[in-house]
């Protein structure tokens, strides 16, 4: 298929119920291609004042060089709520896509993709808008329940919601907390725990996140007009 369109500018109500319809839509079967997988993007939103920035960073695969970034920022459209991420930060986010001169082979979003209570997390939502591979890669649980995980970089157990596996939770790092892994769109949840794996050297988060992470919070918004400036 060729990507989906629509306005953004829905009702909580509507946009669940956009979400249940486009959910089935969604690849789950597909394997990365690692042997000519060239580019991965890691995509973030930063929210300061009620105005959005996004980050796409682009690096090289597999030695994680930064190729190119692009940021676009706007007025925050939609309001905080768990689960309707993507109507808060798809807007800027497609932006942002727009500035980019390379064309990634896979997105990392720094949020879910089928760990989601309706099974599309943002990561799904810009994985079939853009008609390309996506994972998500949450950094708490949204839903779901998992068995006790093994304290070494690369223990993984399945993340269940209602009896199906939706993701899994992953150790990126020795003792270090975990992520939180789920398939966007067009990947296996295997391929992509590994290409989480193969994205993280010495951080938590994989590199093509921490980086969209960092230069998405390096912003300085516009006072509320309310908001008294200190000299």
């Amino acid at each position: 298929m060729d990507g989906i369109t629509h306005r953004w500018d829905l009702t909580p109500d509507n946009a669940i119920q956009l979400q249940k319809k486009l959910a089935p839509l969604i690849d789950t079967q597909t394997p990365i291609d690692f042997d000519n997988l060239q580019y991965v993007a890691g995509v973030d939103v930063s929210v300061k004042n009620e105005i959005s920035r996004a980050a796409i960073v682009v690096l090289s695969f597999p030695d994680l060089k930064l190729v190119e970034a692009a940021t676009a920022e706007m007025p925050t459209p939609f309001p905080y709520i768990p689960g309707l991420l993507s109507f808060r930060e798809g807007a800027v986010i497609l932006e942002a896509h727009k500035k980019l001169a390379t064309n990634p082979d896979v997105y990392i979003f720094d949020g879910q993709g089928t760990a989601h209570p309706r099974r599309f997390g943002i990561a799904c939502h810009i994985g079939l808008w853009l008609d390309n591979t996506t994972i998500g890669c949450g950094k708490t649980l949204l839903v779901g329940k998992h068995d006790e995980l093994g304290a070494a970089r690369g223990s993984y157990q399945p993340l269940r919601y209602y009896g199906d596996v939706v993701g899994a939770v992953v150790r990126t790092r020795d003792n270090v907390a975990p992520v939180y892994i789920s398939v966007g769109h067009k990947a296996t949840l295997d391929t992509a725990i590994e290409l989480i794996l193969r994205c993280t050297t010495k951080y938590r988060l994989p590199e093509p996140i921490r980086m969209a992470h960092n230069t998405a919070g390096d912003f300085i918004p516009p006072s509320k007009p309310d908001q008294p400036r200190l000299l």
